[in-house]
């Protein structure tokens, strides 16, 4: 199955390589490592959103750009097959047209189903990170892992797992780890270099402190909900993402089994980050009410023309259902 992407490759002299507009530490850690990988390829790292601050541990994020390159040979979307996740990118009709026109092929490890409707190629394997994906293809491939490439995978599982800490860790995650190690990567390294760029200001920590306040609690406290308006996105994001705030300390609040950040934005645009406890596996099933998609215990979703509340009183009809649908 991993020849499909060499397949892809071979003959290109210029590659495009494409992030949804939700950027995290997996995304741009897997488009990194690709460029590394792609040695004597022309690569660009495209990403139609500035790359947050609290990714700036990451040693080549400057290297994305906001320029879409119409001139390449070739694209490779990675870590997403949602269309709603690239809506951003696609409401450009030149780049639209361009993605009908060129060949494209998307790399994934979400169990959402794939529902991209221009033409082409895509690997999707359910794995804890696309960068242990885009491991995998290369190693099978015989494709060159340098001491770069292998930091930015093991940066990108880092992120996607919490530290190794997800249930979707897997006995073949570690054994992937030990092999970048041997390549290079250094675990505490690159912890520190994260844990530095993680730090936060008097300001945001004050921040945090409101949004913790913020807190709705439902269902007898098994759904907890926190709305962050658009002048909370305008003022903060840049200095560090809200949802990156907020999600896990809702995660460790006694109770709750499902945890969602709501974002409202001036043009009717909702999104939601959904973060699920180890005995409520529903994140993706909840996504894939609003057309989103995720993990069973990660998961988003973007949907227009409704409200905090609304999708509060959504989720409070929701959960019980799917729960129980889960048996958990």
């Amino acid at each position: 199955m991993y020849s499909v992407f060499t397949d892809f490759i071979k003959d290109k002299k210029s590659i495009t390589i494409i992030q949804a507009e939700n950027p995290d530490g997996d995304s741009l850690g897997s488009a990194i490592a690709l460029d590394y990988i792609l040695s004597d390829i022309d690569v660009t790292l495209y990403c139609p959103v500035d790359i947050p601050k609290y990714l700036h541990y990451f040693p080549d994020w400057s290297r994305v750009t906001n320029e879409f390159n119409y001139k390449s040979d070739g694209y490779i979307i990675v870590d997403t097959a949602a269309e709603v996740l690239l809506s951003k990118l696609l409401e450009d009709t030149a780049i639209r047209n361009r993605l009908y026109s060129a060949p494209v092929l998307v790399l994934d490890h979400h169990e959402t189903e794939d529902d991209l409707n221009f033409p082409h190629q895509s690997i999707i394997e359910v794995r804890p990170a696309c960068a242990e994906l885009i491991y995998e293809i290369a190693k099978t491939e015989n494709l060159p892992i340098d001491k770069s490439a292998a930091e930015a995978i093991f940066s990108g599982i880092l992120s996607d797992t919490l530290g190794f800490t997800s249930s979707s860790v897997t006995d073949r995650t570690f054994e992937i780890a030990a092999e970048l190690t041997r390549i290079g990567a250094n675990i505490s390294e690159l912890e520190e270099r994260r844990r530095e760029f993680m730090k936060k200001s008097p300001r945001i920590l004050d921040y945090k402190a409101d949004l913790i306040k913020r807190i709705d609690y439902s269902l007898d406290n098994a759904l907890a909900t926190v709305h962050i308006p658009w002048d909370d996105i305008q003022e903060y994001s840049d200095e560090y993402n809200p949802n990156v705030l907020i999600l896990e300390e809702l995660r460790l609040v006694e109770g709750v089994r499902v945890g969602v950040a709501v974002k409202t934005y001036p043009d009717g645009k909702v999104t939601g980050k959904i973060r699920c406890s180890n005995d409520a596996a529903i994140a993706d099933k909840i996504a894939e009410f609003y057309g989103g998609g995720g993990h069973p215990y990660a998961a988003g979703f973007r949907t227009y023309d409704t409200s905090y509340d609304e999708v509060v009183k959504d989720l409070v009809d929701l959960v019980p259902k799917l729960l129980e649908e889960e048996n958990v």
